[in-house]
């Protein structure tokens, strides 16, 4: 409200009621104002009331929202559905033109701040983190976003035909790599104790096979499911740098573990990393759909983004930034602080009950967010057995946990992986994953361990009972 549709208040309210509704509006407005100015997330989070006066304010901005608009193109910001326009707060033009996702848009000049705002806010959240870069959201998820930045690479690189990735067993990194139109060249991991780590020597081997000509980019990772480790980043970037190879970083959901940010970091530092993409549901608990795409040459990062063809949709921009706003960098803060006093719960009482199952937690220190139990006492109860364990978890309400029997065959876009979900072609032990996240909770853990604890004794009890049975038959053979 302006100050002349203050003055008309004053003479039909009380002037100093309505200076003080005057004075408290202003306080909203100054926290808008500051963002405006500083382009930062604020330390302390904004309230709903807050977020919505400001998302209300970008929307009357764009010409769908004009109250004279007579609009006659094809893409006019129409919606059929009030619903659907109250969920995108009626910020209906997406972000980004047909030849850049991160172009301004004439008639949305709310929807266009709101993009340049998102990616100013994330980027100081990556700061926050650990990490100078560059960054864009974009509105898919990691997989799509590595096949964009796998795309933009080839052309810079266009006798490029192969991407070396040190094997991860985890489908869309590797389909992503096939979507852009290239050949994964898969590195298989060595065992170091528990811990499947880079096996450098056989990627440097594979770039003196190839050529470093022939090859688009080494293709890494961060986080993973453990006993897989994140790959050893300074080596590989050292590597990269040595032999004028681009590397792109998979780091879905390392934002939250400051030992993955440190590494990339680290990486840039004394070698080569063009870009590392993250997940936004993973990291800062919205709905699946957005990724980052970020690196340390702002010139390369703004080529990703012209890569994206046509415009895009505002969802994810707009979840992140409200997201954001309501935790502000201290309640960001906050919960990657819960999230590493979890993994050292989680840590704890997993041991305690692999103790009491006969089972053993796996060392893998190297990984800051995923952890592993043994199951080889069930291995030898049954063959079924192990995977018996992940449907009962799964009935009963323990989701994420993942069950890891050994033999597994998987074939992904033509390429046939033994040994499927362990990452290696032989791992020696079957086994439990549980991973302690951004948002996992005290609860969340104890009723995991609790429920895991009761199926491990059912199974047993079924062990108990099938040994009785072959001995009653045992003696009755005997008797006859």
């Amino acid at each position: 409200m302006n100050s002349e549709n203050i003055s008309i208040c004053e003479k039909i309210v009380s002037p100093s009621y309505v200076r003080q509704g005057s004075q408290a509006r202003r306080s909203h407005e100054q926290l808008i104002r500051m963002l405006l100015e500083q382009g930062k997330c604020p330390e302390e989070g904004w309230s709903e009331s807050t977020i919505e006066l400001f998302l209300n304010e970008l929307a009357v901005m764009d010409s769908n929202n004009f109250l004279g608009n007579c609009g006659v193109g094809e893409r006019e910001g129409r919606v059929a559905s009030s619903l659907v326009a109250r969920r995108h707060y009626r910020l209906i033009h997406g972000i980004g033109r047909s030849g850049d996702i991160a172009a301004i848009q004439p008639k949305a000049a709310g929807s266009s701040l709101l993009n340049k705002l998102t990616n100013s806010v994330v980027l100081d959240v990556l700061k926050l983190s650990g990490i100078v870069a560059s960054c864009f959201v974009v509105p898919m998820a990691t997989g799509m976003s590595l096949t964009l930045c796998f795309l933009t690479l080839r052309l810079k690189r266009p006798k490029a035909s192969y991407i070396i990735w040190p094997r991860i067993d985890q489908k869309s990194c590797f389909k992503a790599m096939i979507t852009a139109g290239f050949e994964p060249v898969v590195v298989e991991n060595v065992l170091e104790g528990d811990e499947l780590r880079t096996d450098l020597e056989a990627v440097e081997r594979k770039v003196e096979e190839l050529g470093s000509e022939n090859i688009l980019c080494v293709h890494s990772t961060t986080s993973c499911f453990a006993p897989r480790v994140p790959d050893r980043l300074e080596e590989l970037a050292i590597m990269c740098a040595k032999y004028d190879i681009p590397h792109v970083v998979n780091n879905a959901y390392g934002v939250q573990s400051s030992k993955c940010m440190h590494l990339i970091q680290q990486g840039a530092r004394v070698g080569r990393i063009d870009a590392f993409v993250q997940s936004l549901d993973k990291n800062f608990m919205v709905p699946v759909g957005g990724a980052i795409i970020a690196g340390f040459n702002e010139s390369f990062i703004q080529e990703i983004s012209r890569m994206y063809p046509g415009r895009a949709s505002a969802s994810p921009s707009l979840d992140v930034l409200i997201t954001l706003l309501t935790l502000g960098a201290s309640g960001y803060k906050k919960l990657l602080a819960e999230r590493k006093e979890m993994y050292t719960y989680l840590a704890q009482e997993l041991n305690r009950l692999a103790e009491a199952h006969g089972e053993k937690l796996l060392h893998t220190p190297h990984n800051p967010i995923s952890l592993a139990m043994s199951l080889d006492g069930l291995q030898a109860q049954c063959d079924k057995a192990v995977t018996q364990l992940g449907s009962m978890l799964f009935t009963r309400q323990v989701s994420g946990a993942r069950v890891v029997a050994l033999g597994n065959e998987q074939i992904v876009s033509g390429h046939t992986f033994s040994g499927f979900m362990s990452h290696s072609e032989s791992y020696p032990c079957p086994y439990l994953n549980a991973a302690s996240a951004v948002g996992i909770t005290r609860d969340d853990v104890t009723l995991c361990i609790k429920r895991l604890d009761k199926c491990l004794k059912s199974l047993r009890k079924e062990k108990v009972k099938k040994m009785r049975g072959k001995k009653c038959s045992l003696m009755f053979d005997f008797v006859i």
